[in-house]
C-alpha cells in the first residue's frame, strides 16, 4: 500500500511509502545500532536480517556468482582456449556507447595480458548503427579473425551470424539485452535473461557479462583473479550508465570499482576527470593521493559517461576504448583532450537542438494540446536526438519522439514516462515505418518523409486514448518523513553507507513538514533556489540549521520567504573551499499543509 500526499499546484505528486512492520525495525535497528528511520528504509528495500544488512553494509568478492552457472559459459570458455591453443585471432566487438566500448576496454585488456593477437572493434554509429553489423563481419574476415567476441550486443542479431558461420567466423555473444524469439545460431550465448540460463542474477550490465566471461577463463586458466579486479572500475562505470540495478552482485561490483576510481584510477578515467576539474591532492592522513570528493556513481553518470559516449556521438568510439586502455598519462591526457572537445561539441548541440525544439513546440497549437510530442527537423545531428528527448519528456512530461532528416528518411529517438509503454504506441504504426526497436520507456525508430504528418496524427491519437491522466505527473517517492532536528553527522554517516545508490536502490528521499527558512533565501544562478531550513519544526524563531538547494525552483521563492512549507530531498554533502557540511537537495516544496 502507498499513501497519496495532496498536492500542491505543480504537477509532481508526493507519494510516501508505507512503513515496513514496526517490531521488525525495532529489533533490527537495536541490532544493528542505527536511527530506525534508516532500519525502517532497509527493511522496506528487501534487507530485513541481519546477515542481509551485514552483506549490504559490507559488499564482498567473495559474494560474487560462479560465472560457470550462466548458460553456454563451459562452450565459450572452451571456444577461447581453442583459439589461443590455434594461434587463431580473436576480435573484440563491441557497441559505441558506454556499456559498449567499457566492454571491449576490460576484454581486450586482460585477454590481451595472456595472449597476443587480439585485436578490437567499434561499429560506426552513422554507417553501421547499432550492434553487430555486416562491415564489422567483413572487417573480421579480411583481417583474418576467427572468433569474434560481442559485447553488449548480438542476441537479436540472428541474419548477422548466419552471414558470419558463412565466412567460417565464429561468435561468441555475450548480452544483457532481452531476446527475440530466434536465438542467433552463435557458438555460445552468455544472456542471463535468455530461457533456460540459471544464473541467479539478471541484472548484469553488458560489461557485467563480459567481465563474467573473463572471470570463468581466469578459473579454467589458473589466473590470479586480481588481474582481472584490476578492471571492476569499468564495469562500474557501465553499470552507472546503463542504469541497471545496482543490487545483488551489481552492487559489489559498483561498490569495487568505485573504490578503485577513487584510490587509483586508470589514466584514462583520471584524464577526463581532470578536463572536467575534479582534481587530486596528497592527503597526509591517507597518505595518498586523493579526490577533492569522494567520487559517487552519480559522478560516473553526469561527468565520466557523457564523455565516454561522446566520441561514439560527434567522432568514433573507438577513441573512447583507446582512452580506456591507455596506460600512460601523457597519452591519456592527449587522448582526454580530443574527447572533451567532442563532448563540448555535444553539449552546444544538445543545447541548441532543445532550444529549437522548445521553439517549435511552443510554436504548435496542436502540440500546445496534444497528450505526445514529436517534433523533427531536416539539420539536427542524430548524436544528440535521445538526449534531447530526454530533456522534452523532462520538461512537458509526456511520451516524446525526436526526428531528424537523412535521405529523405526520418530517423530518431523515443522517450515516454513513467507507466506508459512508448515501443507499443510506435508498433500501432509500424505500417508507416522502415524500422524501430526498444522498449517500454525508449525507443528507436525512422520512417519515410512522406509519412511523417499521418505519423504524427496516429501516434498523438493512440497515446491520447491509452495514456491515462496520472500518468502525464511526474511522482517522487518518498521513503520516510523526517524531522530536521533528527539528521545529524551519525545520521549522514549510516546514511552514506547505503551507497552506491541506483536503480533498485536510490539514495532515500525524505520529507520534512512545516519547514522555516532562517530569512536569507535566495535566487541563485537563472533558476534555482537556495536557502536554509530551520532546525527545529512550526517554531519560526528557532536557530538556523542546514543549507539547502532547490535546483529549477526559483518559483518557489515566495513560498519559501513568507510561510511554513514543506520539501521533499535527499542529503548529501557539499564540499567548499575544504570545508564540508550537509546539505538537502531538494527535489520538490509546497506550502505547508495544515
Amino acid at each position: 500500500m502507498q499513501i497519496l500526499l495532496t498536492l500542491r499546484a505543480m504537477e509532481k505528486v508526493w507519494i510516501l511509502r508505507e512503513k515496513a512492520d514496526e517490531k521488525l525495525v525495532e529489533e533490527l535497528s537495536k541490532r544493528l545500532n542505527i536511527n530506525k528511520v534508516l532500519t525502517n528504509i532497509l527493511v522496506q528495500r528487501g534487507i530485513d536480517t541481519f546477515d542481509k544488512a551485514r552483506q549490504f553494509f559490507r559488499p564482498s568478492l567473495d559474494d560474487l556468482h560462479d560465472p560457470f552457472l550462466m548458460l553456454n559459459m563451459d562452450k565459450a570458455v572452451e571456444r577461447i582456449i581453442q583459439a589461443m591453443s590455434n594461434q587463431e585471432n580473436i576480435l573484440i566487438y563491441g557497441d559505441y556507447d558506454v556499456d559498449g566500448t567499457t566492454s571491449v576496454a576490460l576484454v581486450f585488456s586482460f585477454l590481451k595480458q595472456i595472449y597476443p593477437k587480439v585485436d578490437y572493434y567499434i561499429p560506426d554509429r552513422y554507417e553501421e548503427g547499432y550492434g553487430i553489423s555486416y562491415k564489422g563481419i567483413d572487417y573480421a574476415y579480411q583481417s583474418g579473425e576467427t572468433l569474434v567476441i560481442a559485447l553488449d550486443c548480438g542476441i537479436k542479431a540472428v541474419d548477422k551470424i548466419e552471414y558470419a558461420n558463412k565466412k567460417n567466423i565464429d561468435f561468441i555473444i555475450c548480452d544483457h539485452h532481452l531476446p527475440g524469439e530466434t536465438l542467433p545460431e552463435a557458438t555460445a550465448i552468455l544472456d542471463p535473461k535468455q530461457e533456460g540460463c540459471p544464473y541467479p542474477y539478471k541484472e548484469l550490465s553488458g560489461c557485467g557479462v563480459g567481465f563474467k566471461l573473463m572471470q570463468a577463463l581466469a578459473i579454467k586458466q589458473g589466473i590470479e583473479m586480481e588481474k582481472l579486479y584490476s578492471y571492476l572500475d569499468l564495469v562500474a562505470i557501465s553499470i552507472a550508465a546503463d542504469i541497471v540495478q545496482i543490487t545483488g552482485e551489481n552492487r559489489i561490483l559498483a561498490h569495487y570499482g568505485l573504490k578503485m576510481i577513487n584510490e587509483n584510477p586508470r589514466p584514462g578515467i583520471e584524464s577526463i576527470l581532470q578536463y572536467s576539474n575534479i582534481k587530486r591532492h596528497f592527503d597526509k592522513e591517507r597518505g595518498r593521493e586523493v579526490f577533492d570528493k569522494e567520487l559517487s556513481i552519480s559522478d560516473l553518470v553526469f561527468t565520466i559517461a557523457p564523455r565516454i559516449n561522446a566520441a561514439g556521438r560527434i567522432a568514433s568510439g573507438k577513441k573512447s576504448v583507446e582512452l580506456l586502455i591507455c596506460k600512460k598519462s601523457k597519452g591519456a591526457d592527449e587522448i582526454a583532450g580530443g574527447i572533451d572537445q567532442y563532448n563540448k561539441e555535444r553539449r552546444q548541440l544538445d543545447k541548441d537542438i532543445t532550444d529549437q525544439a522548445l521553439s517549435i513546440i511552443e510554436e504548435s497549437s496542436f502540440l500546445q494540446k496534444s497528450k505526445s510530442t514529436v517534433v523533427y527537423f531536416d539539420d539536427w545531428h542524430k548524436g544528440v536526438l535521445g538526449i534531447v528527448a530526454s530533456r522534452l519528456t523532462e520538461k512537458y512530461y509526456r511520451p516524446t519522439i525526436v526526428l531528424s532528416l537523412v535521405d529523405d528518411i526520418y530517423t530518431g529517438s523515443a522517450r515516454s514516462v513513467k507507466g506508459f509503454d512508448i515501443y507499443a504506441a510506435i508498433d500501432s504504426c509500424n505500417d508507416l515505418l522502415e524500422n524501430f526497436g526498444g522498449h517500454t520507456f525508449a525507443a528507436g525508430l525512422s520512417l519515410k518523409k512522406e509519412n511523417i504528418d499521418e505519423f504524427v496524427e496516429r501516434f498523438e491519437a493512440y497515446v491520447a486514448s491509452h495514456i491515462e491522466k496520472s500518468m502525464l505527473k511526474p511522482e517522487i517517492m518518498i521513503d520516510s518523513e523526517l524531522d530536521i532536528s533528527q539528521i545529524s553527522d551519525k545520521f549522514f554517516s549510516v546514511l552514506k553507507q547505503f551507497a552506491p545508490f541506483g536503480p533498485g536502490n536510490m539514495d532515500p528521499v525524505f520529507m520534512s513538514k512545516s519547514c522555516w527558512d532562517s530569512g536569507y533565501a535566495k535566487i541563485v544562478g537563472e533558476h534555482h533556489l537556495k536557502f536554509r531550513v530551520r532546525n527545529v519544526l512550526k517554531k519560526p524563531d528557532s536557530p538556523a540549521g542546514y543549507d539547502a538547494i532547490a535546483f529549477g525552483q526559483s518559483d518557489a521563492l515566495d513560498i519559501v520567504k513568507h510561510q511554513a512549507f514543506d520539501i521533499c530531498y535527499t542529503l548529501n554533502e557539499n564540499i567548499w573551499k575544504g570545508n564540508r557540511s550537509l546539505q538537502l537537495m531538494v527535489k520538490d516544496i509546497k506550502a505547508a499543509t495544515p
